[in-house]
Protein backbone atom coordinates (compact mmCIF):
# COMPACT_ATOMS: atom_id res chain seq x y z
CA UNK A 1 0.00 0.00 0.00
CA UNK A 2 1.13 3.50 -0.66
CA UNK A 3 1.74 5.92 2.20
CA UNK A 4 -1.13 8.11 0.96
CA UNK A 5 -3.93 5.73 1.95
CA UNK A 6 -7.41 7.16 1.97
CA UNK A 7 -9.91 6.82 4.78
CA UNK A 8 -11.72 4.02 2.97
CA UNK A 9 -8.47 2.10 2.50
CA UNK A 10 -7.67 2.45 6.19
CA UNK A 11 -11.10 1.14 7.17
CA UNK A 12 -10.80 -1.81 4.77
CA UNK A 13 -7.34 -2.58 6.15
CA UNK A 14 -8.64 -2.44 9.73
CA UNK A 15 -11.60 -4.72 8.95
CA UNK A 16 -9.25 -7.10 7.13
CA UNK A 17 -6.94 -7.21 10.13
CA UNK A 18 -9.82 -7.92 12.52
CA UNK A 19 -11.18 -10.67 10.25
CA UNK A 20 -7.75 -12.28 9.95
CA UNK A 21 -7.08 -12.23 13.68
CA UNK A 22 -10.54 -13.52 14.64
CA UNK A 23 -10.47 -16.15 11.88
CA UNK A 24 -7.04 -17.33 12.97
CA UNK A 25 -8.19 -17.52 16.59
CA UNK A 26 -11.25 -19.53 15.59
CA UNK A 27 -9.10 -21.97 13.62
CA UNK A 28 -6.63 -22.17 16.50
CA UNK A 29 -9.52 -22.89 18.87
CA UNK A 30 -10.67 -25.70 16.57
CA UNK A 31 -7.18 -27.20 16.53
CA UNK A 32 -6.84 -26.99 20.31
CA UNK A 33 -10.29 -28.54 20.71
CA UNK A 34 -9.30 -31.45 18.50
CA UNK A 35 -6.30 -32.10 20.70
CA UNK A 36 -7.74 -31.42 24.14
CA UNK A 37 -11.42 -32.41 24.19
CA UNK A 38 -12.05 -35.73 25.92
CA UNK A 39 -14.50 -37.54 23.66
CA UNK A 40 -15.27 -37.96 20.00
CA UNK A 41 -18.50 -35.96 19.92
CA UNK A 42 -16.95 -32.84 21.41
CA UNK A 43 -13.95 -33.19 19.09
CA UNK A 44 -16.28 -33.34 16.11
CA UNK A 45 -17.95 -30.15 17.27
CA UNK A 46 -14.57 -28.46 17.59
CA UNK A 47 -13.56 -29.63 14.12
CA UNK A 48 -16.62 -28.29 12.33
CA UNK A 49 -18.20 -25.26 13.99
CA UNK A 50 -15.35 -22.83 14.71
CA UNK A 51 -13.24 -24.01 11.80
CA UNK A 52 -15.91 -23.18 9.21
CA UNK A 53 -16.47 -19.73 10.71
CA UNK A 54 -12.73 -19.12 10.94
CA UNK A 55 -12.29 -20.04 7.30
CA UNK A 56 -15.15 -17.72 6.33
CA UNK A 57 -13.55 -14.80 8.14
CA UNK A 58 -10.16 -15.46 6.57
CA UNK A 59 -11.65 -15.75 3.08
CA UNK A 60 -13.60 -12.54 3.62
CA UNK A 61 -10.37 -10.82 4.68
CA UNK A 62 -8.65 -12.04 1.53
CA UNK A 63 -11.54 -10.78 -0.58
CA UNK A 64 -11.49 -7.38 1.09
CA UNK A 65 -7.74 -7.01 0.76
CA UNK A 66 -7.62 -8.04 -2.91
CA UNK A 67 -10.17 -5.32 -3.81
CA UNK A 68 -11.18 -6.98 -7.08
CA UNK A 69 -14.58 -8.41 -7.92
CA UNK A 70 -13.38 -11.60 -9.62
CA UNK A 71 -11.88 -13.08 -6.46
CA UNK A 72 -15.22 -13.19 -4.60
CA UNK A 73 -16.83 -16.05 -6.60
CA UNK A 74 -13.71 -18.18 -6.13
CA UNK A 75 -13.68 -17.53 -2.38
CA UNK A 76 -17.41 -18.18 -2.16
CA UNK A 77 -17.02 -21.55 -3.88
CA UNK A 78 -14.21 -22.49 -1.49
CA UNK A 79 -16.32 -21.56 1.53
CA UNK A 80 -19.46 -23.32 0.27
CA UNK A 81 -17.43 -26.47 -0.37
CA UNK A 82 -16.14 -26.37 3.21
CA UNK A 83 -19.60 -25.56 4.55
CA UNK A 84 -21.08 -28.60 2.80
CA UNK A 85 -18.34 -31.15 3.47
CA UNK A 86 -17.43 -30.49 7.13
CA UNK A 87 -20.87 -31.32 8.62
CA UNK A 88 -21.32 -34.36 6.38
CA UNK A 89 -17.95 -35.80 7.34
CA UNK A 90 -18.60 -35.12 11.03
CA UNK A 91 -21.99 -36.83 10.73
CA UNK A 92 -20.43 -39.92 9.17
CA UNK A 93 -17.69 -40.06 11.81
CA UNK A 94 -20.32 -39.75 14.55
CA UNK A 95 -22.46 -42.54 13.12
CA UNK A 96 -19.50 -44.87 12.73
CA UNK A 97 -18.36 -44.09 16.28
CA UNK A 98 -21.85 -44.86 17.54
CA UNK A 99 -21.97 -48.19 15.74
CA UNK A 100 -18.48 -49.24 16.87
CA UNK A 101 -19.08 -48.19 20.51
CA UNK A 102 -16.42 -45.45 20.51
CA UNK A 103 -18.86 -42.84 21.74
CA UNK A 104 -19.81 -42.27 25.36
CA UNK A 105 -23.48 -43.23 25.41
CA UNK A 106 -23.79 -42.33 29.07
CA UNK A 107 -23.23 -38.69 28.08
CA UNK A 108 -26.19 -38.69 25.67
CA UNK A 109 -29.37 -37.13 27.01
CA UNK A 110 -31.53 -38.79 24.36
CA UNK A 111 -30.52 -41.67 22.11
CA UNK A 112 -32.54 -41.24 18.91
CA UNK A 113 -30.25 -43.43 16.84
CA UNK A 114 -30.67 -46.65 18.85
CA UNK A 115 -33.99 -47.64 17.25
CA UNK A 116 -32.65 -46.94 13.75
CA UNK A 117 -29.53 -49.03 14.32
CA UNK A 118 -31.53 -51.90 15.78
CA UNK A 119 -34.00 -51.81 12.91
CA UNK A 120 -31.12 -51.89 10.42
CA UNK A 121 -29.64 -54.87 12.27
CA UNK A 122 -32.99 -56.69 12.14
CA UNK A 123 -33.68 -56.57 15.86
CA UNK A 124 -36.63 -55.38 17.89
CA UNK A 125 -36.31 -51.93 19.51
CA UNK A 126 -35.84 -52.18 23.25
CA UNK A 127 -33.93 -55.47 22.98
CA UNK A 128 -30.46 -54.03 23.45
CA UNK A 129 -28.33 -56.85 22.09
CA UNK A 130 -26.05 -54.31 20.44
CA UNK A 131 -24.68 -53.12 23.75
CA UNK A 132 -24.31 -56.52 25.38
CA UNK A 133 -27.92 -57.02 26.54
CA UNK A 134 -27.90 -54.12 28.99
Amino acid sequence: MSPETTGVDAVIDAVTAVFLVVGALMSLGAAIGLLRFPDLMSRMHAATKPQVLGLFLMLAAIGLQMRTWWVWPVLLVAWIFQLLTAPVSAHMVGRSAYRTKHGHRELLTKDELEAVVQRAAGEQPGNNTLDGGR
